[in-house]
């Protein structure tokens, strides 16, 4: 890796790349029914760090992969992003007014067009990882493990189970194995998925699996802690919601709970231990390592 390199600019082109792949993979607004591709590709577009699809690339990267050949699997987790960020803004789940600077989906097409909008992302990103076009280069054993990684992450037992406890614990006192239960399950299981299909995709070994493994979950809990963080002290434009709508719900954060330093210190905790985790690395893992800083010093 040449000694100009600079995870700016890695974040740009790889976020360019994973733009273009969306373009490419989701169905265009005049495709009918338009009022519902339409609303899809609204919030698939609003912007975002493309973090988790980075990831993926990265991780493949670091296997010796080429981080181009996940753009399919890449595309597929953005829809399942973007799908539950409809879901979790709907006025019978978090009731917000603003994604990523813009009106929600909900405010813009109506309740019942965004949740099938999400539906329709979360259907698409199947469809688009089942299709025999794409992944050429991964054996059907592998894909059919991409498959499943996702739709566990996805399912009860991460991202949807984590939003349950998730919106039970509002108002409530919850402990901390409670909490850390609520972001590894709704925000980490789907970056962890991430490393693990970049992983799968790239060709790891075992060693390099369970490495990335540990990372991942590292990582994807202090993308959270980082997020509870930012909700009580970030400017609502660098934000893009309103700021402080978790503690207005009585949401559980770990400020909350740990205090504003005690949260910063658990974020450097699990930086230093995705770090870590990379010793057996060597230098194709900078970006990995470059993006596990990123993560916690937005919160600082």
């Amino acid at each position: 890796m040449s000694e100009d390199w600079s995870l700016d600019v890695y974040l740009k082109h790889r976020l360019q790349l994973v733009e273009s792949a969306l373009d490419v993979f989701v169905p265009k607004t005049e495709t009918l029914p338009g009022s519902l591709h339409d609303s899809m590709r609204y919030s698939l577009f609003a912007g975002g760090k493309r973090i988790r699809p980075v990831l993926m690339s990265a991780a493949c990267e670091a296997v010796g992969g080429q981080g181009e050949d996940v753009l399919p699997a890449a595309a597929a987790i953005e829809m399942i992003h973007s799908y539950s960020l409809i879901h979790d803004d709907l006025p019978a789940m978090d009731d917000d007014d603003l994604r990523r600077g813009k009106p929600t989906n909900h405010k813009v097409y109506g309740e019942a067009i965004a949740i099938l909008a999400g539906d329709g992302l979360l259907t698409e990103a199947f469809i688009l990882l089942s299709n025999p076009q794409v992944l050429q280069n991964v054996t059907a054993p592998a894909r059919l493990e991409i498959i499943h990684q996702l739709s566990r992450a996805a399912g009860s037992l991460g991202m949807v189970g984590g939003q349950v406890v998730d919106m039970e614990s509002e108002g409530q006192r919850i402990d901390l194995p409670t909490l850390e239960y609520i972001h590894t399950h709704k925000t980490g299981a789907l970056i962890l998925a991430a490393i693990e299909i970049g992983a799968i995709i790239g060709g790891a070994d075992t060693t390099q699996r369970f490495a990335l493994h540990r990372y991942g979950e590292a990582a994807g809990l202090a993308f959270q802690v980082a997020d509870d963080i930012l909700d009580i002290i970030a400017d609502q434009s660098l934000l893009g919601k309103n700021v402080g709508s978790d503690e207005a719900r009585g949401k559980a954060t770990y400020p909350a709970i740990l205090g504003l330093e005690g949260a910063r210190q658990r974020a450097r905790d699990l930086r230093d231990m995705a770090l870590a985790a990379l010793d057996p690395f060597g230098e194709e893992a900078r970006p990995l390592r470059e993006i596990a800083a990123y993560i916690i010093n937005r919160s600082f």
